[in-house]
């Protein structure tokens, strides 16, 4: 270093493109990660279908639950749910008419994760997950190996094509082309909800603090309606579906998983986080960062924004808790000393998106 001593090197060095002061960026987590904040109350949090989750999580961390015990078994309550066809059992099918699951964990204390991705025949791919983070030296199997591999540890095959999912898949199937053989069924045999359900998309986020101040999180879904098969999306992706720093935060998504994929958007929220800002406002700052980011016109509608949402949840080291969407819909679940509760997601912009 032609002379300079090692300490004068790393007190001038800088950031490439944010001109801090390299020893800077670790100065807010050796703080944090030293107690400074204690939570005297566990806190869950979840999107708008995770009003049992939260009850369920809650429940486990006030027996003294670890965090990601608790998150774990409450998304279950909803993989197990044939209702919700977003999720594990029951959700819907690739374009193959194949149920294909994605999940991931990732625990706080010990900054592990695991995760699977385009699993078939095994409802609850969270647990999958969790085996992979605790069983096996690597973050995410897919595919056959990861059906593989749920066998070995005892999970059973069943088929998670439910006939309602059936039904739906079968619906967009014949009516998605006109110059194909398939011919739309008569319309007295359409299920009365078989036409909105084709256009709702879904996954569920949970995440959790203990009264330890402990985090953990996780994010399973069935994935994009009809995809293309092996088609994989953000929520089974460390640092896009979810992400988890003990020191910090953690945050999960739903919605588009190929922007979240292209931007690691929940490791952005908890970045935002570690530099000062709300769980709200880190959320709402990554929306603008996608929304900036997407520059396909076929994304765009046209006013310049973009044609879908995406929506993030996040909770902080200190026990505050936030959400935030592109357009603001919908609602997001939290339980903490208030009790259980569903609160409204605010949006970068508030006008409802345009669907394609």
């Amino acid at each position: 270093m032609s002379g300079l001593k090692r300490r004068d090197f790393l007190r001038k060095a800088t950031v490439t493109g944010l001109g801090l002061p390299l020893l800077s960026l670790f100065r807010p987590v050796v703080a944090r990660s030293r107690g400074r904040f204690q939570p005297d109350h566990p806190v869950v949090i979840s999107s708008g279908n995770g009003e049992q989750a939260v009850k369920k999580a809650m429940e486990l961390l006030q027996g003294g639950s670890d965090p990601l015990d608790a998150v774990i078994a409450g998304v279950n309550l909803v993989e197990d749910d044939p209702n919700d066809i977003t999720v594990g059992y029951g959700g819907i099918p690739n374009e193959e008419g194949v149920v294909q699951l994605d999940a991931s964990v990732m625990h706080g204390p010990t900054h592990n994760a695991g995760a699977v991705a385009a699993l078939e025949n095994i409802r609850n791919p969270s647990k999958v997950a969790r085996l992979v983070m605790e069983r096996t030296d690597h973050v995410l199997l897919v595919g056959e190996g990861a059906l593989k591999f749920a066998k070995a540890h005892g999970f059973r095959e069943e088929n998670l094509l439910t006939e309602r999912a059936r039904k739906i898949w079968l619906y967009w199937k014949e009516t998605l082309n006109d110059r194909d053989d398939w011919l739309p069924p008569p319309p007295k045999e359409i299920e009365g909800d078989v036409r909105r359900l084709v256009e709702t998309h879904g996954t569920i986020h949970c995440c959790a603090m203990d009264s330890r101040g402990d985090l953990a999180g996780v994010t399973t879904t069935s994935g994009l309606f009809f995809k293309i098969p092996g088609r994989v999306g953000d929520s089974p992706i460390i640092g896009a579906g979810l992400y988890v720093d003990n020191a910090v935060g953690a945050a999960g998504s739903t919605g588009r998983g190929e922007a979240n994929l292209k931007n690691l958007s929940s490791f952005m929220v908890v970045e935002y986080m570690r530099r000062g800002l709300s769980p709200t406002e880190a959320c709402l700052e990554v929306c603008k960062r996608i929304a900036e980011h997407t520059k396909l016109p076929r994304l765009l509608d046209e006013s310049g924004r973009p044609r879908f949402n995406v929506k993030f949840y996040a909770i902080n080291k200190k026990g505050e808790f936030g959400a935030g969407a592109i357009y603001q819909e919908g609602h997001f679940w939290v339980y903490d000393r208030q009790g259980p509760r569903k609160l409204p997601i605010p949006g970068l912009y508030k006008r409802r998106m345009h669907r394609k």
